[in-house]
């Protein structure tokens, strides 16, 4: 059983305020703004979120409905008796409104309440209403345990933000569980994806989505990737579940368009931008506005968030370094799907990681044949069960790595793929052998379409053991369970228990892997 199933009084309370404050954004009055807007103080109804948190820092963001001073205040109460203030950005057009303020010097394994209000910047006195927030810092004694969930996939495949159904229900559903973090796998937008006002279903139903102008086609100028950003924002439960579990985000394909990669030129009528290269700069632009990432002042997706002794959590970047989509039978492949720069970074990162477990987020499946078209391949896995081809190659070669260093507790977690599923490879099965056992977990959609179960590719010798899927393609959320997965290590015996949850309340499986063994 989860060690907090519920939200605690206090983040209850914080949490009532928070979604008074954004109460004008609701699904009914999306274009309505509060009174003290109108009167000429700075609104926040686009609710706040936490990203990147660990021991002693963390991230708060939001946006403003003009220009705006952003200022945090932090404290150990509910009542904000004590607080600690943090000055944050000026926010303005540049950043089409939005900044984030870094928070230091937390206290570890603690609940910390903040408040978000944003100031005329020529005026501090006249401050808009707070907007309220809370999250747990990672602990730093092992005994306390980490819980926290994955998924990915949000408003694909026409299936937007539906009134009728309540929007984005899991959110509410992953929020009632109350984990530490939320993992969010990639395809955070479906910036490739249009949406329609309403969708009949096969069996007669009509599935209807809020509208904004972006969603109403592709995205390719930077104000329209900033739409698409902001349209699941629109979701009263994604308000509510950002104000109490802070994430770590990362991106795949759809936040730019379905299975780019760098140097590629469109052949699709839908785009006068040709060029992906561009379409994925304005996107990660938008990304890094709407997202608390801590590395993106780098420029870089990839960065390892240290959640305790217990957790480290490698977010990885497939999308930004790889080669372009081919066959995938090369016997030479020094790019692969990570880019070289990148695996050597996760290399030397696993070998200084001291927690008890390395969570690898990938944004796309190891062993699962993912195409794209009729004869490219999207992923790692190219469908030939041979010796490792292509991008296989790079990931054999971490995995080879991992084996020989003896580098304990990797777990492999995705998304993408819009079904559920566990995946256990084995040198005994495969024919590459020189790497030691290893689990990869599938969770998703989130809030998208549902697809059948992709192909296994017996290079790595995966063994699907569970898997619970669609039997046709781009089943709505209408008329099949969202999927998140669930992590929760104990402090105590330091095992880790995964469990793949479906929409409605249920546990569709569940497994607990021992600490301390190469691999796993």
């Amino acid at each position: 059983m989860p060690h907090r199933p519920s939200p605690s009084p206090a983040r209850r309370s914080v949490l009532r305020g928070s979604l008074a404050a954004s109460a004008a954004l609701s699904l009914g009055a999306v274009a309505s703004a509060p009174a003290f807007a109108r009167s000429g103080r700075p609104s926040a109804r686009w609710g706040v979120q936490a990203g990147d948190v660990t021991a002693t820092s963390g991230l708060v963001w939001v946006r403003s409905d003009r220009p705006a001073r952003m200022v945090v205040e932090t404290s150990a109460t509910e009542s904000f008796r004590h607080v600690r203030r943090h000055l944050g950005p000026l926010l303005g057009p540049d950043t089409d409104f939005t900044g984030t303020t870094a928070l230091r010097g937390l206290p570890p394994g603690e609940q910390v309440h903040y408040r978000v209000t944003l100031t005329d910047p020529d005026d501090p006195r006249r401050g808009g209403e707070p907007v309220t927030g809370t999250f747990r810092t990672a602990p730093a004694r092992r005994r306390d345990g980490v819980r926290f969930l994955w998924s990915g996939d949000i408003a694909g495949q026409g299936w937007g933000i539906n009134p009728d159904i309540g929007g984005f229900f899991a959110y509410e559903e992953m929020r009632r569980l109350d984990p530490d973090f939320f993992l969010c796998s990639g395809d955070t937008v479906y910036a490739d994806g249009p949406l329609r006002p309403s969708v009949t279903l096969p069996d007669g139903r009509v599935w209807r989505n809020l509208m904004t102008e972006e969603k109403a086609k592709v995205a390719e100028t930077l104000a329209e990737y900033r739409g698409n950003f902001r349209y699941n924002l629109l979701d009263d439960n994604v308000r509510a579940f950002n104000a109490q579990v802070p994430s770590v985000v990362q991106w795949d394909d759809h936040e730019v368009r379905n299975n780019w990669y760098p140097g590629q030129i469109l052949d699709d009528p839908r785009y006068t931008e040709k060029d992906v290269d561009v379409l994925a700069a304005r996107s990660l632009r938008a990304f890094g506005e709407y997202f608390p990432v801590s590395t993106l002042h780098a420029g870089r997706m990839h960065r390892v968030v240290r959640y305790g002794p217990l957790l480290d959590v490698f977010v990885l970047d497939m999308r930004t370094y790889r080669n372009a989509n081919s066959p995938g039978r090369q016997t030479d492949d020094g790019t692969g799907i990570l880019g070289a720069a990148q695996l050597a970074w996760l290399k030397r990162e696993l070998s200084r990681s001291r927690a008890v477990w390395k969570v690898l987020a990938a944004d796309m499946p190891l062993g699962l044949v993912v195409p794209d078209g009729a004869s490219d391949i999207e992923a790692v896995a190219q469908g030939d069960p041979g010796a490792p081809l292509g991008r296989e190659l790079q990931i054999a070669e971490l995995l080879r790595f991992v084996k020989h260093r003896r580098i304990t507790g990797t777990v492999w977690l995705t998304a993408d793929v819009h079904h559920t599923s566990a995946q256990h490879y084995a040198p005994e099965r495969a024919v590459f052998q020189d790497f030691a056992p290893f689990w990869e977990f599938v969770s998703g959609p989130l809030a998208a379409g549902g697809f059948p179960a992709n192909a296994l590719d017996g290079t790595f010798g995966p063994r699907r053991v569970f898997v619970r899927a669609p039997e046709r393609a781009n089943v709505s959320p209408m008329e099949s369970p969202q999927y998140f997965g669930e992590v929760d290590i104990d402090g105590g015996s330091g095992e880790l228990t995964v469990r793949l949850r479906a929409t409605g309340g249920a546990t569709l499986f569940t497994t607990t892997l021992a600490p301390g063994r190469v691999g796993q």
